[in-house]
């Protein structure tokens, strides 16, 4: 195999493991903020914790430097409207991604307070729970779009 398709699979799973990765930790917490149980907030808020620093994390590494090795093998010119649209919109995501973390590690920590000492989450998480929520929706909706960019480079 050579070194260019090594990254472009590289690329391709790592884009896969931040998607993948993002919407799975995003269902189950979501659905353990439905679920009534502050035991599977808690669970579930501390395992979503460790996915984004064992997993989304070092994809969102993974993703700009293969990208950039990719586009330079491949002779895209780097300001590409489509790559220019690509890079605005992995901003977008990462800049609702790092407040999405800090509110999950701080929702697991209040919900295995709560748990732990047997009272109610406090209003606040469901606060953060919300505004969490609400980041989500155009991060996920920035990759998906990305992901569009990355397999067909349209001509703008």
């Amino acid at each position: 195999m050579n070194t260019y398709l090594l990254v472009k699979w590289l690329h391709i799973v790592s884009a896969t493991v931040l998607v993948g990765t993002g919407l799975g930790s995003a269902f189950y917490l979501f659905m353990a903020n439905r679920s009534g149980s502050i035991q599977a907030q808690a669970i579930v808020g501390r395992l979503v914790v460790k996915a984004d620093w064992w997993f989304t994390t070092p994809a969102i590494v993974v993703q700009p430097l293969t990208g950039w090795w990719l586009a330079q093998k491949a002779g895209f010119p780097l300001e590409a409207p489509w790559l220019i649209l690509t890079y605005l919109l992995f901003g977008i995501a990462g800049a609702c991604w790092l407040p999405v973390v800090w509110l999950q590690m701080q929702m697991a920590g209040m919900a295995e307070r709560a748990a732990a000492e047997g009272s109610p989450l406090p209003a606040r998480y469901g606060r953060f729970a919300r505004v969490w929520e609400a980041l989500g929706y155009p991060a996920f909706a920035a990759m998906l779009v990305v992901f569009f960019l990355m397999v067909n480079k349209p001509a703008f």
